[in-house]
C-alpha cells in the first residue's frame, strides 16, 4: 500500500511478497484511469511511448539495479484477441529509455485465467498462481525490473516473480503505471 515514505506497508510486513519492491507511479484515478483504460481495452498503444518518460525517471530517482526488464505477459488467447501487451507497450520503451534489455518472452503465460475484475485478494490469489514460466537461461542470477499497468492486490506481480524466482533471479522489482486504492474496490481493471 502506498506510504509516505519507502518501507514495507502492514501487508507486506505480515505476508512478504517474492519481490524485492513494488513501486507505482501513479493512483489509479482520473486521467491515468481513463489512459490505461485506453491503452488496454481502445488499442492505443502510443500511450506507452507516451508514459514510459515518467516511468523512466520515476525509476532513475529509486536506484534500482537492474539486468532486464520484462512486462507481466498475456496469454495466448489474449495476445490474439488483443493484438498487443499492454505491460509491453510501457516496458519496451522504458527499457530503451534506460539502455536496459527488454526481453518480453523471458516469461510467459502457461494458461489462460479468468479475468481478474469482481475476484476477492483470495480468489485473485488461487486464479493465477503457477500460470506463469520464466527462462531461467535469461533470469538465472539476474535483477529483474517487471512491469504492469496497474496494481490491484499484487496477485499477478507475486505469481510472476515467483516463476523469475524458479528460474534463478536474484532479485525482482515491481513496477506499474498505477496503483488501485482499496476504496476504489476491486473493480478497477
Amino acid at each position: 500500500m502506498p506510504l509516505p515514505r519507502p518501507g514495507s506497508c502492514s501487508i507486506c510486513t505480515g505476508s512478504p511478497p517474492p519481490y524485492e519492491a513494488i513501486r507505482s507511479w501513479a493512483i489509479f484515478e482520473g486521467p491515468i484511469r481513463r489512459a490505461i483504460h485506453t491503452l488496454k481495452y481502445g488499442r492505443n498503444v502510443s500511450l506507452g511511448q507516451a508514459l514510459a518518460p515518467h516511468l523512466a525517471e520515476y525509476v532513475h530517482e529509486l536506484g534500482w539495479h537492474v539486468d532486464l526488464v520484462a512486462p507481466v505477459p498475456l496469454d495466448r488467447q489474449r495476445m490474439r484477441e488483443r493484438g498487443y501487451n499492454q505491460a509491453g507497450s510501457l516496458a519496451m520503451p522504458l527499457a530503451d529509455i534506460q539502455g536496459w534489455p527488454y526481453l518480453p518472452k523471458i516469461l510467459v503465460k502457461t494458461r489462460p485465467t479468468r479475468s481478474q475484475v469482481g475476484l476477492s485478494p483470495m480468489e485473485r490469489k488461487q486464479n493465477i498462481s503457477g500460470a506463469f514460466r520464466a527462462e531461467p537461461v535469461f533470469a538465472s542470477g539476474k535483477a529483474i525490473l517487471l512491469v504492469d499497468d496497474v496494481v490491484t492486490t499484487g496477485a499477478t506481480l507475486s505469481a510472476c516473480s515467483e516463476a523469475f524466482i524458479q528460474a534463478g533471479a536474484r532479485i525482482i522489482y515491481a513496477l506499474t503505471l498505477a496503483r488501485a486504492l482499496p476504496h476504489h474496490g476491486l473493480e478497477v481493471v
